[in-house]
Parts: structure tokens; sequence; C-alpha cells
């Protein structure tokens, strides 16, 4: 019971940062959607861009995704999964041995 709890937490983790994420892109969406629907109607003689939403929608988008990213870089250079590059790195960076 144990073991089920702790992976819903860690998965309870994971999904927050994405559902952010999600809502961070579909406000940028609808801010820009209404700014170029605004732009098509003749009868306003004023269209103005709504930054809040769109500077909202970018911060939770931005903090979703770096959240995951950092999540899954760090797992996989927990496992060695890391790519050819990054290993020769950080080889020249550790000091030999002797």
């Amino acid at each position: 019971m144990k073991l089920m709890l702790s992976r819903f937490i860690a998965i309870v983790i994971l999904v927050i940062p994405g559902i952010a994420a999600m809502t961070g892109f579909l406000k940028m969406k609808d801010a820009l959607f209404i700014y170029m629907s605004q732009h098509g109607d003749d009868t306003l003689t004023h269209v103005s861009f709504d930054w809040l939403t769109f500077i909202v929608g970018l911060l939770l988008f931005v903090l979703g995704i770096g959240f995951l990213g950092g999540w899954i870089y760090f797992r996989d250079r927990k496992r060695n999964y890391a790519g050819p590059r990054k290993k020769a790195r950080q080889a020249a960076a550790q000091p030999s041995q002797k």
C-alpha cells in the first residue's frame, strides 16, 4: 500500500506541472485568438492586446515545461542515459585519478 501511495504522489507531482503548461499554452492561444478576431471586427475602433493573460500563460507554460524537462534530464543523467556528447563533457570535467 505504501509503494502504491508513493507512486501515486509521484505521478501527481508530475501531472500538476503538465496541467500548468497546458493551461499556459491555452491562455496564450486564447489571448492571440481574441486579438486576431477583434482585428476582423469592423465595429471596433480600438483593438487592444490582453498582455496580462498572455504573460501569465507564458509564465505557466515555461515553468511547467521547465519542471518536466529538468525532471527528465536529471532522471536520464542518474540512469546514465546521457548521450555521448554529455558523457565526453563530464569526463573532461573530472580530474584524472592516479
